[in-house]
């Protein structure tokens, strides 16, 4: 539509007319007020005003209600300066007449947007002129020259009913809504404020704010283990399902690892975080009451659990909580009721997982599959400034070292086939004393021979020459830089 046919619209669908009030306080005011009339009429906006219309024999009363009360009248100006505040509020003169009359249509209707106070003067302490029934009353700024030029637009906007900004129309339900995947963005966000706060304000009782928390989050997570035969044939998508849900979780335990060890990094603090990951590894078995199941069912959790475990590493890394790390990698973890008849406790290797139901879910290229559907699905979900994909890759390869120097814990590095560098930081830093200290206080060996030594018989016992497909073409060992540890002082 042309702007012409759009001006055209505007005029016939909208004619404002206003009745200008104000007093005369002096000539230079009145000269003002009537130059502002003018170009309003230039505007298109029909004007009513006494110099103009009042004529000898009229009453001027009369005149003055009809104005005020005439439906033909789309709004009323009123000029506020300091004397027809006063007037106003000492219902003197015709201003104060007009006033009155103007006061008994705003009471009765609150919300009536007919009459525009505007500020033609500030009172030394910066408050504009008003009459007291219209001090709570959204004002026009016309007190220069430049508020003029800046608000006239304002002005002509209103009185035409075409804001600057006009609310949206109201449209449908978003489809998401109606998907049983939708899950709360962040499940206990409200306990993990009131930790937040707690911590930071170093309130008494910290543990059971943090013990409320976590205990929210585990428990949403654990509302989503299956726990009856699932129906239908499409168990890869519930399981991308779930795993969608329970980011929402990963991120919160992440948020809480990461306030609390920037904060202060206590034994308490350290406490929490293993009995955290203990109850996190609980997740991936079945629950006690299931009797019969498939290990397909709980490939979400596993998942889960393997994301938001190498999310912690990281975090911790970043947090340079280097003790707390060496006790995640030190501890035996109770394992969960439903798998008694085992051995009792087990290495960090239980927060390894994978989840290869995921392959169809994810959609591959045609004739071709994710090397691991699990780290696929991490990608994926690696939206986080604080701690890039880039940084869990790096965690992953911390996590393989530590393997790599256990007699018990395995793991395969599934992140690292998107690695895009062999050059990782934390690693490369250690070839300083200072950065293989960090290194040494991690891994509780000293003596970086003696650190190389015992890697290397992990690298035969996880036969890691046998890995394949990796995208990094240099070798692990010298990714983890172990013939440069500790060589600069």
């Amino acid at each position: 539509m042309s702007d012409d046919k759009l001006d055209d619209l505007i005029e016939a669908k909208v004619k404002p007319k206003v009745f200008i009030s104000y007093s005369w306080s002096s000539p230079g005011h009145q000269q003002r007020v009537r130059q502002w009339a003018e170009r309003l009429m230039e505007d298109g906006v029909d004007v009513v005003m006494d110099i103009w219309d009042l004529k000898e024999g009229h009453d001027k009363y009369s005149f003055m209600e009809r104005m005020v009360t005439d439906s033909g009248i789309t709004h009323v100006l009123m000029m506020c300066d300091k004397t027809y505040a006063e007037k106003a509020n000492t219902k003197k003169a015709g201003v104060g007449t007009e006033t009155q009359i103007i006061s008994n249509e705003v009471y009765q209707k609150v919300a009536q947007s007919k009459f525009i106070p505007i500020a033609c003067e500030f009172s030394n302490d910066g408050e504009p002129f008003l009459p007291v029934f219209l001090k709570s009353r959204i004002w026009i700024d016309f007190s220069s020259l430049e508020a003029v030029n800046e608000n006239w637009e304002r002005l002509i906007r209103a009185l035409y009913g075409k804001p600057t900004y006009q609310k949206p129309q109201l449209g449908g339900s978003p489809a998401y809504l109606s998907s049983e995947a939708l899950s709360p963005r962040r499940p206990a966000i409200g306990k993990f404020e009131t930790f937040k706060q707690a911590l930071l304000s170093n309130k008494p009782g910290l543990r059971l704010y943090r013990e409320e928390f976590l205990s929210a989050c585990l428990s949403y997570a654990d509302s989503l283990r299956v726990r009856e035969q699932p129906s239908g044939s499409s168990m890869a998508e519930r399981i991308l399902e779930d795993c969608t849900k329970l980011k929402a979780v990963r991120d919160q335990i992440l948020d809480w690892v990461l306030i609390e060890s920037g904060v202060a990094i206590t034994a308490e603090f350290e406490e929490s975080l293993l009995d955290c990951l203990e109850k996190m590894r609980e997740l991936k078995s079945r629950p006690p009451e299931v009797r019969a199941w498939n290990d397909s069912w709980f490939e979400a959790e596993s998942f889960f659990v393997y994301e938001t475990f190498l999310y912690i590493i990281a975090a911790l890394l970043k947090a340079r909580a280097y003790a707390v790390l060496h006790s995640i990698f030190a501890t035996r973890y109770l394992r969960p009721q439903s798998e008694i008849g085992r051995i009792a406790f087990e290495t960090f290797g239980c927060f390894y997982g994978h989840a290869e139901t995921l392959q169809t879910a994810l959609q591959p290229a045609p004739g071709r599959g994710f090397l691991s559907p699990a780290a696929e699905l991490i990608r994926r979900q690696a939206d986080r400034t604080d701690i890039p994909f880039s940084s869990v890759i790096e965690a992953e390869l911390l996590v393989l070292l530590m393997a790599l120097i256990s007699h018990e814990a395995r793991w395969y590095p599934q992140t690292l086939h998107y690695a895009e560098r062999s050059e990782f930081p934390f690693f490369v830093r250690a070839a300083q004393h200072r950065g293989f200290l960090k290194l040494a206080t991690i891994t509780g060996i000293g003596d970086a021979q003696s650190l190389r030594e015992t890697a290397k018989a992990g690298f035969g016992r996880l036969s890691v020459d046998q890995w394949y497909d990796f995208a990094m073409s240099v070798p692990f060992w010298e990714c983890l830089k172990m013939d440069t540890l500790d060589s600069i002082s």
